[in-house]
């Protein structure tokens, strides 16, 4: 799945307070947090959260490059990727649901 792809579509949400909303409605089907995040605290909850969704998440080492692939130009500290039914990405988002899962353990 291209970087592109996705912020076109309504499958991800930017921002931690996003990421939570989507968490807590179970709708997510992964989280992505960038390690430069300062203070990181300000979204220590998500993998808490995640956790107890049963929601993989990973850490990439760029808030700037998580921005640029969420398709913006403003850096983004944590973003969730949701799935509806109907979607043409629905199985691309099931192969890095996996391949993040396949990180944790």
């Amino acid at each position: 799945m291209t970087a592109e792809a996705l912020p076109t579509t309504s499958n991800l949400k930017r921002a931690a307070n996003e990421a939570t909303k989507t968490l807590n409605r179970g709708i997510s089907e992964f989280v992505v947090m960038a390690a430069d995040t300062e203070p990181l605290e300000i979204l220590l909850h998500l993998p808490l959260l995640a956790e107890d969704k049963n929601v993989p998440y990973v850490f990439v080492p760029s808030k700037q490059a998580l921005g640029r692939a969420c398709g913006v130009t403003r850096p983004v500290i944590a973003c969730s990727v949701t799935s509806n039914e109907g979607s043409q990405l629905r199985s691309q988002i099931q192969q890095l649901k996996d391949a993040i899962e396949k990180l944790l353990i």
